[in-house]
């Protein structure tokens, strides 16, 4: 993935998301969104929204306006980068459906729009998350100086708990 180097440090481009023209069908609008950043990749991202009505902020309106939005992201069939769909795949677990399907819902705000734009950018969000390769694990050894103070500390604490015990008479 690009690196920026922003005042010292390095800075990961994130995935973005792009708008392309809405298709409308059946009620239900699918999206079509141009995600960059993943591998350095333009990567065509197909989503289906449906607006629901929505509890919580909104008053009156919310009995009336479909608000809240349901996103949904068919990620066995996306033109994803195989290893990164499978850390995704890997990643959401049971947030996944059994058909690969991820639903994200989002009812926090108001309006149609901002939650339309809060579900995007929690699927952006995960998508950047999946697009990280994990960092391998090297296998090390202690240093010989580590592992005798270990011992000797082992030594230490086992003569302590010894002489708790009871004293024994040599007479006995």
């Amino acid at each position: 993935m690009p690196t920026h180097r922003v005042g010292g440090e390095d800075r990961r481009e994130r995935p973005q998301l792009r708008n392309l023209p809405d298709e409308h069908d059946n009620g239900r609008i699918g999206a079509s969104l141009a995600c960059t950043g993943l591998g350095g990749r333009v990567t065509l991202i197909k989503l289906t929204e449906r607006f629901v009505r929505a509890s919580g902020p909104g008053g009156q309106n919310v009995n009336k306006v479909a608000t809240a939005v349901e996103l949904r992201f068919d990620v066995r069939n996306s033109s994803l980068a195989p290893e990164v769909k499978a850390r995704l795949i890997v990643q959401l677990g049971r947030r996944l459906s059994s058909d690969g399907i991820l639903v994200i819902h989002s009812r926090e705000h108001r309006t149609q729009r901002q939650n339309r734009f809060a579900a995007r950018a929690r699927l952006a969000e995960l998508l950047e998350r999946a697009s990280r390769r994990p960092v391998e694990r090297r296998a090390t050894k202690p240093r010989p100086a580590a592992r005798e103070k270990r011992l000797e500390t082992k030594r230490r604490r086992s003569r302590v708990k010894e002489l708790r015990g009871r004293t024994r008479c040599p007479d006995e």
